[in-house]
């Protein structure tokens, strides 16, 4: 289960004694306030707090008082201004933190993202719960056979009952021996912070984790998109809904500027420009390596 008896309490508490506040809030976050959306099998995302709106952005981009602006029309045209010349600064005034609840080998890609506060849960001082991400069938899958870090074909039939099947009993006795080692019942054994070492990368672990907009529209960009693993962007396609709701102008925006466009390289731009004069254009005259070309042609065609 994603969220503890005891946890599932606290929210209910926090969300049945609503406080009033002079600040900036936002209806739509409003509703995320505390709830716990649940990715991959036991894992989740949820709103803590959060800070700012799309007019806090505004108002530090004009650097004026009270909401700073004329319209909503010109907020969103500041915004989609803002976002199409890459002013990061602006977006840095909105801030979230986020309780996270994530596979160890998800957690390991996603602390990559240096520009956030973290506080993990601690196995040295606590014992991991029994919670282990054992991935669906159809998300099983082999080796891609053109890049070295991604999927390809879908594990089918006999074979893919072996790896599920060796994923779990793995799991469950690497849990096992971690009981087995710690210091408890009378048992002198290990401290906990040895005995964690046993366990396996699927293990669930938890996090807080804060952020402002622009830090966080950037992890979203790289791992919302269609090449991420399949697992940390389970997350991320959460948050998004999340941030959608939170900063629409500014996340409509992101999504034209940044998810939904196309970045070209000068060799790129070189070769569309010679399309469009009639020319005909092959990989070995367009400057682009192998890969390059093949991205190229994936958008543009061939």
């Amino acid at each position: 289960m994603p969220l503890t008896p005891e946890q599932q309490a606290e929210i209910d508490a926090l969300r049945d004694a609503p406080q009033q506040t002079l600040r900036a809030t936002v209806p739509g976050m409003e509703k995320h306030l505390y709830v716990a959306h649940q990715v991959l099998d036991h894992g989740l995302v949820r709103v803590i707090d959060y800070m700012g709106d799309d007019a806090a952005i505004c108002q530090a981009a004009r650097v004026s008082y009270g909401r700073g602006t004329k319209s909503v029309q010109n907020d969103e045209g500041l915004i989609r201004y803002l976002m199409r010349h890459w002013h990061s600064t602006p977006f840095e005034m909105c801030e979230v933190k986020f309780h996270v609840k994530l596979p160890v080998f998800v957690a390991r890609q996603w602390i990559r993202h240096r520009t956030a506060n973290v506080n993990e849960y601690s196995a040295r001082y606590s014992i991991l719960d029994r919670e282990f991400y054992i991935p669906a069938p159809e998300h099983l899958a082999a080796q891609s056979s053109q890049n070295n870090q991604g999927r390809g074909e879908i594990l089918q039939g006999e074979e893919a009952q072996r790896v599920l099947r060796l994923l779990q009993e793995d799991a469950m006795r690497s849990y096992d021996h971690y009981e087995d080692m710690l210091s408890q019942d009378g048992q002198q054994g290990l401290a906990r912070e040895l005995a964690r070492m046993n366990l396996p990368a699927n293990v669930y672990t938890q996090w807080y984790w804060k952020v402002d907009l622009h830090n966080l529209l950037h992890f979203l960009r790289l791992r919302a998109d269609s090449h991420a693993q399949y697992e940390i962007r389970a997350y991320a396609d959460a948050m998004c809904q999340i941030v959608a709701d939170w900063v629409p102008a500014a996340f409509a925006a992101f999504r034209d500027y940044r998810m939904d466009a196309v970045s070209l390289s000068a060799q790129a731009v070189a070769v569309l420009k010679r399309r469009l004069a009639g020319e005909v254009v092959t990989k070995d005259d367009s400057g682009m390596g192998a890969r390059e070309w093949r991205e190229f042609e994936e958008i543009w065609g061939n």
